[in-house]
């Protein structure tokens, strides 16, 4: 199921019906056309279309694309720079490790979504009104990867308190190489394993944190519509009888979350020997 929502998502210009961004095609005649399969459906929207008269099968398509790009990028983000503290906490241990832990402990004790919030706030105020929507993708990636990076570095550098006291390692540290070169070569590949799997778990997670920066309207800009941004617009319309614009959106985003989320189990289960 993972793969099939993130095949239709990265090959959405491809096997969506209609373009929806494309404000030539559009047809105000066409707004509020409810489901193919209630009286008043037309075949061309399958599941209908919304205030602007776009097909909801194709718009759901293509905020799945920015909603998957903004939840990998974002995951790439913070795996990198927790695997990157993590490693240091670990090996070279001491005040380096007491720092970055206390960092780490601090950050923990608030919501995930709160210090996205706060981060995306702090960005956008800083930066001038003009360039909010060009930069608003990188800005939501950035305050996502941020508020997740303390899993990663606390798995990280359990694994490597353990290994850097291995065999292997003393004997890399015998014929004389760096510290950089150790934790590069041998101390990182044998503590992936946990990462892969909290990455793929994280992936879920980055998606709903996107979803709800979008909802909230602090996400990507309406020009680059996701699964949150959808629901959002949508949400103006579910008490008016046009229920299809915001739940089909939702629907979508349940189930690429569950999808993501069953894959990471079973690449725990894959993983771990112990779990077979």
């Amino acid at each position: 199921m993972a793969f099939i929502c993130i095949a239709g998502a990265v090959l959405a210009p491809v096997l969506a019906p209609h373009n929806p961004f494309d404000l030539a095609s559009l047809q105000l005649m066409d707004a509020f056309k409810p489901p193919v399969w209630s009286g008043e459906g037309d075949a061309t929207y399958p599941l209908g279309t919304d205030d602007q008269g776009r097909d909801m099968l194709s718009a759901i398509m293509y905020g799945a694309r920015v909603s998957l790009l903004v939840g990998f990028c974002a995951v790439i983000f913070s795996t990198t720079l927790g695997v990157v503290l993590g490693l240091l906490a670990g090996y070279l241990g001491g005040r380096t490790d007491a720092v970055l832990m206390r960092i780490a402990d601090i950050q923990l004790t608030f919501p995930s979504i709160l210090v996205a919030l706060l981060v995306d706030g702090v960005v956008r105020a800083a930066l001038p009104r003009e360039v909010h929507d060009q930069i608003a993708l990188f800005v939501v990636i950035f305050a996502i990867g941020i508020s997740n990076w303390p899993q990663f570095a606390r798995t990280v550098r359990g694994s490597t308190l353990v290994e850097r006291n291995k065999e292997y390692v003393q004997a890399a540290r015998v014929i004389g190489l760096s510290p950089l070169s150790i934790m590069r070569s041998h101390v990182l590949p044998n503590v992936m394993s946990p990462v892969l799997v909290i990455a793929t778990l994280n992936l879920g997670f980055a998606i709903l944190a996107e979803a709800t920066l979008s909802f909230l309207g602090v996400g990507v800009p309406p020009t680059q519509p996701s699964l949150g941004t959808l629901i959002r617009i949508g949400n103006d319309f579910l008490f008016s009888g046009e229920w299809w614009i915001t739940i089909f959106p939702g629907v979508a985003l349940i189930v690429m979350v569950l999808s993501v989320n069953l894959l990471g189990d079973w690449l725990r289960d894959a993983l771990n020997p112990k779990l077979r």
